[in-house]
């Protein structure tokens, strides 16, 4: 069966098991072949392997799709599947063993998040909606949250936050089939968790949605410029996210003083033959460029050499801070694969009231690979795997907008501007 023919059943009534889906993704997703031989523990895990328990968990899915969640069709049952096949996939590289209270147990933290960074380039090259592959790495990376959020009786900022970034209910729904697709003695107390999530969620209006920032801002935002109307609306996400406002009609008051006149930071984020300088080019061409590239080759004579670190990156943060100062738009054009380096400039930004951008390259891994060699600064093929092997996945709350661009400059994704 051809991979575009299998991937639409997922959207109709197709039950693969674990096996089949192994089959037919294997040679794109390599970890799913590591999962048998990938253990668990004996207690929390009782079944066995990761490759029993999700095929598992498959399985349970499957009856929740016949029964209570009949509902969910189409692309979103399709999304749904793909998330509970793949939701342990960095289980391979995570797990070890540990103490916990005197015990030796056998875990795999942050198997989500890794989990997602693996699978982002690699599901680029599917032949699925993005809107099903954003779906898809949320679900991934944020499928142990439900619980966290219960446990911890979070704020209602905290669904807000959740609720942008992935399907609230999708989540309910993976982590139901999750618990019942392993065999622990806690199950009942984990489904209570879960239960308790999607009270919330229904509570604060955002189960299987996000918040309508943008229908219950349109009234005082109807008089305002247009780049004022982009300013005040990012603010209120960012803030209400953030439990700075408890509404975000207040967003209208905190933005006041910096909203006519403000600086617009667009960070960068994508690995070598993204794509970015071409981007930058086309979409922000009167920007001021703080190119880490060029400031290497001005201090060290090369774009390669990695010298004088410290010293270059000090330089380029006094030109974006002078930039900022004088309220203007600037781009700060990097690889910023990692979190800790991102954070540090949207931080900053913030810092300076600036509206802060964060554009986020994905292309399939090959045309990376293809793109890298055609273009004039090339950098090694084993650079290139260790970008990608280090990629952090950005998430949408570390900046105030944030955009997709996927191969030919195409934008695939956008939240937290305004004008659709």
């Amino acid at each position: 069966m051809k991979i575009d023919d299998w991937l639409a059943g997922l959207a109709q009534t197709a039950t693969p098991d674990m096996d089949e889906c192994v089959a037919m993704l294997g040679d794109n997703i390599g970890w799913l072949h590591r999962l048998k031989e990938t253990e668990q523990d004996p207690e929390w895990h009782a079944e066995g392997d990761v490759h029993i328990h999700t095929n598992m968990v498959l399985q349970v899915l499957y009856q929740l799709l016949a029964d209570e969640a009949q509902h969910i069709r189409g692309e979103r049952r399709q999304a749904l599947i793909l998330g509970v096949l793949l939701h342990d996939i960095a289980k391979p590289i995570r797990t070890g063993r540990f103490e916990l209270q005197s015990v030796e147990r056998v875990g795999a933290p942050q198997h989500e998040t890794y989990g997602r960074s693996y699978l982002a380039f690699k599901l680029m090259v599917l032949p699925l909606p993005f809107e099903v592959i954003w779906t898809v790495l949320n679900l991934v990376g944020e499928h142990h949250i439900p619980k966290r959020l219960a446990v911890r009786n979070s704020s209602k900022a905290d669904f807000l936050t959740v609720a942008r970034q992935a399907d609230t209910e999708l989540l309910y729904w993976l982590e139901v089939a999750d618990m019942r697709g392993r065999i622990c003695p806690d199950l009942p107390s984990q489904l209570m968790y879960l239960d308790e999530y999607r009270m919330f969620a229904e509570e604060y209006q955002v189960w299987g949605q996000a918040q309508d920032v943008r229908s219950l801002l349109a009234p005082q935002l109807a008089e305002l410029p247009l780049f004022v109307q982009d300013y005040v609306y990012a603010h209120a996400l960012y803030e209400s996210e953030n439990a700075k406002i408890n509404m975000v009609e207040e967003a209208m008051a905190t933005t006041y003083q910096h909203r006519e006149q403000h600086a617009h930071l667009v960070v960068m984020c994508g690995p070598s033959g993204a794509g970015k300088s071409g981007w930058i080019a086309q979409n922000y061409p009167d920007y001021t460029l703080i190119s880490l590239d060029e400031l290497r080759k001005e201090f060290n004579g090369s774009r390669d050499s990695q010298a004088n670190k410290g010293q270059i990156i000090q330089h380029a943060k006094e030109q974006l801070k002078a930039a900022l100062r004088n309220k203007q738009g600037v781009v700060w054009d990097a690889t910023n694969l990692r979190k800790d380096f991102r954070s540090v400039i949207c931080t900053l930004g913030r810092d300076y009231h600036a509206l802060v951008s964060l554009v986020v390259f994905l292309l399939p891994e090959k045309q990376l690979f293809i793109n890298n060699r055609n273009r004039p600064y090339r950098v090694a093929d084993s650079v290139l795997m260790k970008q990608l092997d280090s990629y952090q996945f950005p998430l949408l709350n570390e900046a105030h907008q944030y955009q997709v661009v996927g191969e030919g400059g195409r934008t695939l994704f956008r939240s937290g501007y305004y004008q659709e």
